[in-house]
């Protein structure tokens, strides 16, 4: 299904949003577009890009109702940059992980639904990355691995929790232990992108995608995006019970009853029709 994209022209961030040197982030109506912007290092994860991460997901203007996240050239993103992490003690390692574990909160459980184009390397931390965004739209070149298995590391990004329930933990364990890299066909097959798109056709599509999830009740989204992952960490009889109350505050809201009030009328109105 070919859907429409937004014509509405994008604007550059300004404020606190502007100083963040490795991102580029511009706004089109409810959407804003934030693009990794280490191309010559394949937009590797270093302390600066994921503190600027951490920093965007906190201050978006309260007119934005999704955002896309995507990588400045050939690549989404290649994962930790290695050349900051040789030198760390092991508390220095905790405190680093827990810094990641900030940031992908705030991707995963911010204001806004999150979507992602994935393209080249989605490796590592760059996996980590997109396994905290909501929707992934995957292109032609996409390819995805775990190597730190082959490095002598573990994930510290939050992959160990994230990941698996993307594909599973066996899954998980074959890529780490023997550094299997899957293709885009076989990691749309395993769970790791939502949907499958030609070379270059990632971002119309995630803008596309963003601007009907933009339209959505703000907190009917806001449920979908907190309370799904955490009911799927409860017994079925607490998750149904967290169902019953955030169904009941969803349907409370002013703007959902005036979408049913809107969608009853405008279904009376072709009943009523010869």
């Amino acid at each position: 299904m070919n859907e429409p994209i937004p014509t509405v022209p994008f604007a550059p961030a300004t404020g606190t949003l502007a100083a963040l040197d490795l991102l580029r982030i511009e706004f089109a109506g409810p959407v804003a577009h934030l693009r990794l912007m280490r191309p010559a290092k394949r937009n590797a994860l270093n302390d600066t890009l994921v503190t600027q991460l951490h920093t965007a997901f906190l201050h978006w203007p309260a007119a934005v109702r999704a955002v896309v996240v995507s990588g400045e050239g050939e690549h989404f993103c290649a994962g930790l940059d290695l050349s900051e992490l040789a030198e760390r003690s092991t508390y220095e390692g905790v405190a680093h992980s827990r810094m990641w574990h900030a940031a992908m909160d705030a991707v995963q459980f911010g204001r806004v639904p999150v979507l992602a184009v994935l393209h080249g390397a989605v490796i590592g931390g760059g996996l980590e990355l997109a396994s905290a965004c909501h929707l992934r739209i995957a292109e032609d070149s996409a390819y995805y691995g775990l190597p730190e298995g082959q490095r002598g590391l573990f994930v510290g990004g939050g992959g160990s929790v994230r990941v698996p329930r993307l594909i599973g933990v066996a899954r998980m364990t074959d890529m780490m232990l023997t550094g299997r890299v899957l293709d885009a066909d076989e990691g749309q097959a395993a769970g790791l992108s939502h949907y499958r798109v030609g070379a270059g056709l990632g971002l119309a599509r995630a803008l596309a995608l963003a601007a009907r999830v933009a339209a959505n009740s703000p907190l009917s989204n806001f449920a979908v995006m907190q309370a799904l992952p955490r009911i799927a960490d409860l017994s079925a009889a607490d998750g149904l019970f967290v169902e019953s109350l955030m169904a009941a505050i969803a349907q409370g809201d002013d703007t959902a009853k005036q979408r049913v009030r809107d969608f009853l009328a405008k279904r009376a109105g072709k009943v009523g029709k010869p």
